[in-house]
């Protein structure tokens, strides 16, 4: 059953519950100031090593698509994300996707791989621009182009500096976003906030659930990132934890992501 939202109520505001924001600006403040003599060593660090801000600011999407200004500490060089389109060919989720599908080897349109996979014949075919293609195959390509335009990830990117390999596989680059919790943007716990390049190619319902939780800086995907190959796996965590979240489902999360952090196990945030 679907609530009606009231006119004018943010939708922030109508996901976050009012004990959970409480319990966001306790923890957070307490946080930013247990980290604050290393928030200064970690700013004089980056300040020494290469030119550009000690913050890095980005516009992100979180709760029901609000835009907000994001914060963490810079670990690349300035200007990094004029660079992306060019390092596309190296994402690794892309390259995972061909190497399971066999895109980049050939293949026949009458015997795609999904349907040889299924031990189907491939049907119904379609005709796309004058070319006979079968359906599974154009659905898979169509998502193939998703994923290149809207995740990315990339092994010994050489866009991060030496400083922000260390604050990055420690997540000390995500101590400022305690600064987005207290101000509301951000929940402690809730879904990744995206860049604005990736949300605006998860519109479909398919993809947009997980825009129905809170924006967070720890969450389900980030305590099973080792069980996550692809980015359809993330959004599956993501759309499970828009349905499953509650103060004990949270409560679990910020005590395995403690457990995590101090014991420098790496994870992907």
């Amino acid at each position: 059953m679907k609530t009606k939202r009231k006119e004018g109520e943010k939708y922030s505001d109508y996901r976050i519950g009012r004990w959970k924001r409480v319990f966001d600006v306790i923890f957070s403040f307490m946080a930013l100031i247990f980290f604050s003599p290393l928030l200064l060593l970690i700013a004089l660090l980056i300040k020494l090593e290469s030119k550009g801000p000690v913050i890095y600011s980005q516009k992100r999407v979180g709760t029901g698509y609000d835009i907000f200004t994001f914060f963490k500490f810079r670990t690349m060089v300035s200007n990094a994300d004029k660079g992306l389109s060019k390092l596309s060919p190296l994402n690794e989720y892309l390259k995972e996707e061909r190497k399971e599908h066999h895109l980049d080897n050939g293949y026949k349109m009458s015997n795609c791989p999904d349907c040889k996979r299924l031990g189907k014949p491939c049907s119904p075919m379609l005709f796309i621009d004058g070319v006979e293609i079968c359906e599974n195959q154009y659905l898979r390509l169509r998502k193939l182009d998703l994923l290149q335009n809207t995740f990315f990830k990339m092994k010994d990117d050489p866009r991060i500096t030496n400083i922000g390999r260390i604050l990055r596989q420690f997540h000390f680059d995500e101590i400022p976003q305690f600064y987005n919790v207290l101000k509301g943007d951000m929940s402690v716990v809730g879904n990744r906030p995206l860049p604005l390049y990736e949300a605006e190619h998860l519109t479909t319902d398919e993809w947009s659930y997980r825009f129905l939780a809170p924006a967070g800086i720890t969450g389900l995907w980030q305590i099973r990132s080792s069980e996550v190959h692809n980015p359809e796996e993330r959004i599956a965590l993501d759309n499970q934890y828009a349905m499953i979240a509650s103060p004990l489902t949270d409560f679990k999360i910020v005590i395995k992501t403690i457990i995590s952090f101090f014991s420098f196990k790496k994870t992907s945030y």
